[in-house]
């Protein structure tokens, strides 16, 4: 049996992952932290000494306490403001990618049940093994396995074909900031493909459209008229990011507002942008980017 502070150090060491784990499947870092402290009082009261992995037995207990969280999550995006977008998953450009999802991969994500959803994360992103996943799932392990298989048949799409280099990426997002912040319409048109989109998710607590834009014609005249109102115009980037695994940036405007954008690049064109505003998902960057800057308000 683990002393009490053996078990602590046991969650401790899972802690990390159990907090990516609980946010691949929910979307908020917030939510996540919530259920990884629901799980350490579980974690707590059970009897260690039938534990024979500590390890597998947070996984299954974040996992479950994730899909009851879902389910009241799935009501609330129904009545989101505008967009919903995943909070942002920011790394800097030297630290390393925990995995291969991509804001786009999360966003399909969401189009999965909740059980699809944990099928493939735990199987295809954490390495669970099957059995493993469908005694977490209470399922039998040809279930878990149809269901594994239709996610990544769901998903497939959203999966870059050429995953952008790193140094393409970052020269890209540099010239994009810099081509917006200087309100330079023609040279961001020039990065755009066709058929780009753009996304922006501000919660109603921030200015952001409420439906994606579509095309590169719509999206030109984004620009042109967010150049005009200064809304990206004349913005500070604080740091250089990799936002769920796509090239971007966080930066801060004249008026105080905060956002974070988001690349998604084929073929050395921009075909997604995704700007997170609400400032509900903000805060961590700004505390561990925001360099002093006043905290972010609505507009």
């Amino acid at each position: 049996m683990l002393a009490a502070d053996e078990a602590t150090r046991a969650f401790e060491a899972e802690r990390p992952r159990l907090v990516r784990l609980a946010y691949r499947m929910l979307g908020s870092f917030g939510e996540a932290e919530d259920v990884v402290q629901d799980a350490w009082i579980r974690w707590r009261q059970v009897d260690h000494a039938a534990v024979a992995s500590p390890g597998a037995f947070l996984s299954r207990a974040v996992t479950r306490l994730c899909l009851d969280v879902m389910k009241s999550a799935r009501v609330r995006r129904e009545t989101y403001f505008g967009t919903w977008l995943p909070e942002p998953l920011a790394t800097t450009p030297e630290e390393d990618l925990d995995d291969d999802i991509t804001l786009t991969l999360m966003l399909a994500l969401e189009r999965l049940s909740p059980l699809e959803r944990a099928a493939f994360i735990l199987h295809d992103v954490f390495g669970v093994p099957l059995d493993d996943v469908a005694t977490t799932l209470e399922r039998e392990p040809p279930a878990v396995r149809q269901l594994a298989s239709r996610a990544r048949k769901h998903i497939q799409a959203a999966k870059p074909r050429f995953p952008v280099d790193r140094e393409e990426g970052a020269r890209i997002a540099k010239a994009f900031f810099e081509a917006s912040a200087s309100g330079d319409v023609a040279a961001l048109r020039a990065m755009l493909a066709d058929s780009v989109v753009v996304h922006s998710d501000g919660g109603g607590k921030a200015h952001a459209f409420p439906r994606p834009i579509i095309g590169i014609e719509r999206v030109s005249r984004m620009f042109e008229g967010a150049a005009r109102k200064s809304w990206i115009q004349q913005a500070r980037k604080l740091r250089d990011l990799w936002i769920d695994g796509l090239p971007g940036y966080f930066s801060v405007e004249p008026g105080g507002a905060f956002q974070t954008v988001a690349l998604e690049i084929e073929n050395g064109l921009i075909v997604g942008i995704y700007f997170t505003r609400n400032p509900d998902k903000l805060g961590r960057l700004v505390e561990r980017f925001g360099g002093g800057v006043a905290s972010p308000r609505p507009h």
